[in-house]
């Protein structure tokens, strides 16, 4: 096992665990907007066949799908960059 095998570890989950927080906030976030502008929760796929609309749902899909990506990518990558620094600075002060 190298020396950097539990440092990429370390990194790793510290990504996963970024996207999950962020996926869960967005979702959040974007169901409280909607809240807001449409007077209701987003639809979901039971709520297809109780009347609502196809391009409403579409349009919700679409719109969570797309945040809760972009967000799960920048909180990632956030999380990645942050946890490399901190690991490249305890390698550092190790070797002092």
């Amino acid at each position: 096992m190298s020396d950097t095998e539990p440092d990429t570890r370390v990194v790793k989950l510290a990504g996963a665990l970024a996207a999950v927080a962020a996926s869960a906030l967005a979702q959040k976030l974007i169901s409280a907007t909607w809240r807001a502008a449409r007077g209701h929760t987003p639809p979901t796929e039971e709520d297809a066949e109780a009347g609502v609309g196809l391009a409403e749902v579409l349009v919700a899909a679409a719109l969570t799908g797309a945040v809760v990506a972009v967000v799960r990518v920048l909180a990632s990558r956030g999380a990645v960059r942050a946890a490399r620094q901190a690991v490249a600075r305890s390698a550092a002060d190790d070797s002092l």
